[in-house]
C-alpha cells in the first residue's frame, strides 16, 4: 500500500493550523464562563445548524458507515432515519423550554422537576457515554492514521489530544462552531469525491453497483421479522426513535447549541437544518460502505483486511495525492470537531453540575478557570480510553458506539417525558424508578454481555431468567422502567406543586394566546 506524499502531508499540515487559529483567533473574547460554554447571540443559524451537524457526524460516520456498509446492510441507518421523524413534533417545544427554564447545563431541567438525584443521575450518564464515545472516535482515527502512514496509533492520539484540548483551551465555544462549519464543508465535500471516484471504478457503474450488493445482502433494512432478541428491523425503530428523544432532548452538546442561539426561532431553525442535512451524510457513506464491497468483490482484496481498515485502505491505493490529503484531512478534522463540541459540553457540566454546587457564589473567574481545566483533564482522560481501545481491541466500531448509548442511556429519556407530561409524577416517585432502572440495567447487562468474544461465557446466567432481547432493546426498556415504575410510584406521594413552565402542557397552552 502507497504512502501519503509530500503533498498530502502539507494539506494536512494546512488543515490543522487552520484549526489552531481558529482556536487562538477567538482566545480574547473568553473572559467569562457565559462567553466561553455559550457565546450567546453571535451566531447565524445557518452556523448552528451546521455546527449540529458536525457535532453528530464525526470520524463514526467517516470510517463507522462505511464499515456497517461493507460488511453488513443499512440496518444500523434505521436509528439515523428516525430521527426527523420524531423531532418534527418536538422540537418546536423542547428548544423553548430549555431556553427559558435553564442556564447552561441540561440537567438544570431535571433538578427543577424531580430535585438532585434526578440531575446528578442523568449528567453522569452524560458524561460516561461522553467518555465512551469520545474514545470510540480518538481509537477510529488512530487506526485509520496509522494504517495510512508510518506513525503509531499512539503518537497519533497524543497528537490530535494535544490540538484537540488546545483549540478548546484557547477559543471556547467559538472556535467549537465555526471549526464545526469548516469541517461540515469539509466532510460533504470528501463524501461526494470519495463516493464519485468508486462508483467510477466499479465495472458497470450504479447499476452493477445495486445488482451485486443486492444479490449479497448489502442491501435493504432486513431483517423484516418482529423479533426482540435480534437486530431487526423493529428493534432499530424503537431504539431509534428513543434515540433522537435523547440526543436532541437530554443530550448537553446538543441542547448547548439551542442555548447558545440568539433567539428561540434562530435555535429551532438552526435544529432542523442540521438534522436536515445528517440523514443525506449518514447515507452518503453507509452507501460508500456498500459500493467499498463492490469495488472488492471485483478487484480482490488482501486477505485479513478488517471492515474498518477497507475504506483508509482503498484511499491509500486509490485515490490520486492531493486528493488523498485532502480526504485525511478531512477526517482528522471530523475528529477534532466533534470532540471539541464533547470537551467542551463535558466541562460545562462539570462547572454547571458539581463545582457552583460544592463551591457556590465564587468570582466567575475561578469557575472559568475550573472549566478549562476541566477540559484539559477531560482530553486526557479521552486519549486515555482510545489507548485501552489500541490494547484490548475493538470489533465492530458502529455496532459498539450505538451499544454503548443504549447501555449508558439510563432511562434518562423516561425521567425528561415524565417531567414534560406528567404533571402528577413528583421527586419521590422518579426516584424510585430510576433506582428500579439501575436494578433492571444491572440484571440485564449482566446476563446478557459475555465476558470475552471467545469465552462467550455470561457474566451472570440466570439459566431461563437472563435478559434475551437484543442489547439495543435494553436502553428503550430502562427508559418505559422509569416512565412505568415512577409514573406509579408517585400516585403514593402528594401532587407537587409546580412552576408550570416545566410542563408541555404550558407551552401549549401559551402558544395560542
Amino acid at each position: 500500500m502507497s504512502h501519503l506524499h509530500f503533498i498530502d502531508y502539507c494539506i494536512i499540515l494546512v488543515v490543522l493550523g487552520i484549526t489552531l487559529y481558529l482556536g487562538f483567533r477567538f482566545s480574547k473574547k473568553q473572559n467569562t464562563t457565559e462567553n466561553y460554554f455559550l457565546s450567546k447571540g453571535n451566531f447565524p443559524s445557518w452556523a448552528l445548524g451546521l455546527s449540529l451537524l458536525s457535532t453528530l457526524i464525526s470520524s463514526v460516520t467517516f470510517l463507522g458507515y462505511p464499515a456497517q456498509g461493507f460488511s453488513s446492510n443499512w440496518i444500523l441507518l434505521v436509528q439515523g432515519l428516525m430521527v426527523p421523524i420524531v423531532l418534527a413534533g418536538t422540537i418546536w417545544f423542547i428548544v423553548p423550554l430549555y431556553r427559558k427554564v435553564i442556564g447552561l447545563s441540561t440537567y438544570e431541567y431535571f433538578e427543577r422537576r424531580f430535585g438532585g438525584f434526578a440531575r446528578y443521575y442523568s449528567s453522569f450518564s452524560f458524561i460516561l457515554r461522553q467518555f465512551a464515545g469520545m474514545g470510540t472516535v480518538l481509537y477510529l482515527i488512530a487506526v485509520a492514521i496509522s494504517s495510512m502512514t508510518d506513525i503509531k496509533s499512539s503518537f497519533v492520539l497524543a497528537v490530535v489530544g494535544l490540538i484537540l484540548i488546545i483549540v478548546n483551551l484557547k477559543g471556547g465555544m467559538q472556535a467549537v462552531i465555526w471549526l464545526d462549519v469548516f469541517q461540515g464543508f469539509m466532510l460533504f465535500a470528501s463524501g461526494i469525491i470519495c463516493l464519485s471516484i468508486l462508483l467510477l471504478s466499479i465495472k458497470g457503474g450504479i447499476p452493477e453497483a445495486l445488482k451485486v450488493a443486492s444479490e449479497n445482502n448489502r442491501a435493504g433494512f432486513g431483517p423484516y421479522d418482529l423479533k426482540l432478541t435480534q437486530l431487526t428491523l423493529i428493534v432499530m425503530v424503537i431504539n431509534g426513535a428513543f434515540y433522537a428523544i435523547q440526543k436532541y432532548g437530554t443530550d448537553q452538546t446538543v441542547v448547548q447549541r439551542y442555548l447558545t442561539a440568539k433567539t428561540d426561532k434562530s435555535a429551532i431553525r438552526a435544529s432542523m437544518l442540521g438534522i436536515s442535512l445528517t440523514i443525506p451524510i449518514w447515507t452518503m457513506f453507509m452507501f460508500i460502505g456498500t459500493a467499498l464491497f463492490v469495488f472488492y468483490k471485483q478487484q480482490g482484496l488482501p486477505a485479513g483486511t478488517k471492515a474498518e481498515s477497507v475504506f483508509p485502505y482503498f484511499m491509500m491505493t486509490q485515490l490520486p495525492t492531493g486528493i488523498l490529503g485532502f480526504i485525511v484531512a478531512a477526517l482528522i478534522s471530523a475528529a477534532i470537531c466533534s470532540l471539541s463540541a464533547d470537551l467542551n459540553s463535558l466541562a460545562a457540566v462539570g462547572v454547571q453540575d458539581y463545582y457552583k454546587k460544592l463551591k457556590p457564589n465564587r468570582p466567575d473567574k475561578q469557575y472559568l478557570f475550573v472549566g478549562k481545566s476541566m477540559v484539559v483533564i477531560s482530553g486526557v482522560i479521552a486519549v486515555g480510553i482510545g489507548c485501552l481501545y489500541l490494547v484490548t481491541g475493538n470489533e465492530g466500531v458502529l455496532g459498539v458506539v450505538f451499544t454503548l448509548y443504549a447501555i449508558f442511556s439510563g432511562g434518562i429519556v423516561g425521567i425528561f417525558l415524565l417531567g414534560l407530561f406528567s404533571g402528577r409524577a413528583n421527586r419521590q416517585g422518579v426516584n424510585i424508578g430510576i433506582i428500579a432502572c439501575i436494578l433492571f440495567t444491572a440484571w440485564a447487562f449482566l446476563t446478557s454481555t459475555p465476558i470475552g468474544v471467545h469465552e462467550k461465557k455470561l457474566l451472570l446466567d440466570f439459566g431461563k431468567y437472563n435478559f434475551t432481547h437484543h442489547i439495543l432493546m435494553l436502553g428503550v426498556y430502562s427508559h418505559l422502567v422509569v416512565i412505568g415504575v415512577g409514573y406509579i410510584a408517585s400516585l403514593f406521594f402528594p401532587k407537587p406543586a409546580l412552576d408550570k413552565n416545566l410542563l408541555y402542557s404550558s407551552w401549549k397552552a401559551n402558544r395560542h394566546l
